[in-house]
């Protein structure tokens, strides 16, 4: 399976290490924000100067998603040949959403933040679109495979 998969790579022009330390990259992003939303989820708003909200129901929600997603690329990451990760694919998906989600917020400016509020989100936004760019950019390439399976 390993061989195959390094086969496709190799076609599309893109290394390995690329791959891994990409998927690396955003499984650290994921899990560091999901953890801080997880455990501390006030403290976390608070900090960032973010939208207050009445419960942390939401924000602890969130934060175990993001969490998830990170265990996610880290399992691809390892390419165990029994699991499947996320892969490439599904975090541009995710990456594009969430950062969609969040520029969409920040253009209606439905709250009143504080500067650095607005700074952190829209680091997020450009830091998160930035690496789904580089995403796509490292499967332009890729071969489509009609063996159908």
């Amino acid at each position: 399976m390993q061989d195959i998969e390094a086969k496709y790579l190799y076609a599309r022009g893109m290394k390995e290490a690329e791959r891994r330390r990409l998927l690396v990259l955003d499984a650290l992003i994921n899990l560091v924000l999901g953890t801080a939303l997880l455990v501390l989820p006030r403290a976390t708003i608070d900090f960032f100067g973010l939208p207050a909200v009445d419960s942390a129901f939401s924000v602890t929600v969130l934060g175990a998603v993001l969490f998830g997603i990170g265990i996610a690329l880290l399992i691809q990451y390892r390419m165990r040949p029994q699991w499947t990760g996320l892969g490439l694919e599904g975090a541009v998906v995710i990456n594009l959403l969430g950062a969609g989600t969040v520029l969409v917020w920040l253009i209606l400016d439905p709250f009143e933040l504080p500067v650095r509020g607005y700074f952190v989100l829209w680091a997020v936004v450009v830091s998160v679109f930035g690496t789904a760019v580089l995403e796509i950019l490292a499967m332009r390439n890729k071969p489509v495979d009609r063996r159908g399976g």
